[in-house]
């Protein structure tokens, strides 16, 4: 992952690429996919950003000191309205910090951060659930900010995190594809079966959300996929099952989540376990 240097021997700041940053493997890979899509989906929904960095340690800087470098680097939150939140863990430290962005500081005030912290993710942390405490965090975080009267969501500036929800998505769909290409394209032909696929594959992606037109264009691509798969039964494939788009051997994939603008002064609580 490509780093921004930072004279004075401080700790690097990871560059932004997806809702959560994890720079000690300390999630497993579904872990990780699993909320990067949440809170990919909730920026999407809300327009307003809650990310998450996992790191060995802020040292020589104190986690507030460095939580304020990262919101400046980060940029989480929109613009002018300054609602992000970043959540950052110092593993080897053990310390831990939620950041707020001055339009959040209403809904989020630095005692209810710290209540966070200490009854949510201390003691999860104190267990080794890293992904349960993160995880009740951060829809603590969500249900906060959706009791915030913020205004509805830029779908221009929200097209990059619904593009990171599907990008989690896609390993599901091009599998459902090939088992569901392969039969019916062996009972039907060809072209009947690929047409079924899609339409298969449309209704699938309904069941996970997708708007009708995502649907159609799943649909599309389910069809197009299916029918280049070759013969029936799938031989002669173009693709491999172990990757698609990037996505293999249980990464997370081409994840873009980028800060919107957002300014943060400080606000938010620190805390250990």
């Amino acid at each position: 992952m490509a780093l921004v240097s930072h004279a004075d021997d401080l700790v690097a700041i990871p560059a932004l690429q997806a809702a959560v940053t994890d720079l000690t493997q300390t999630l497993r890979p579904e872990e990780q996919a699993a909320l990067n899509q949440k809170l990919s989906q909730f920026a999407q929904q809300a327009g307003s950003q809650v990310a998450v960095l996992i790191l060995p340690s802020t040292q020589p800087e104190d986690i507030a000191q460095f939580g304020i470098r990262l919101a400046e680097a980060w940029k989480i939150g929109r613009d002018k309205q300054d609602d992000g939140v970043i959540v950052i863990v110092a593993k080897n430290d053990k310390k831990m910090r939620i950041e707020v962005g001055y339009g959040l500081e209403g809904a989020i005030p630095d005692a209810i951060a710290k209540r966070i912290i200490a009854e949510q993710m201390a003691p999860a942390f104190k267990q080794g659930q890293f992904y349960n405490g993160l995880n009740l965090a951060t829809d603590t975080l969500i249900k906060l900010i959706q009791g915030e009267q913020l205004p509805a969501a830029d779908k221009s500036s929200s097209h990059h995190s619904n593009a990171d929800g599907w990008m989690t998505m896609l390993p599901i769909l091009m599998f459902a594809a090939i088992i569901a290409g392969a039969i019916f394209k062996s009972m039907l032909g060809d072209f009947p079966g690929s047409l079924v696929t899609g339409g298969a594959l449309g209704v699938l992606a309904g069941f996970m959300g997708a708007t009708l037109l995502v649907m159609g264009l799943v649909g599309l691509a389910a069809f197009v996929f299916t029918l280049a798969m070759g013969g029936r039964g799938g031989s002669g494939m173009p693709y491999s099952a172990g990757g698609f788009g990037g996505y293999s051997g249980g990464s997370r994939g081409p994840d873009i989540f980028s800060g919107g603008g957002g300014d943060f002064g400080g606000g938010g609580a620190s805390g250990d376990w």
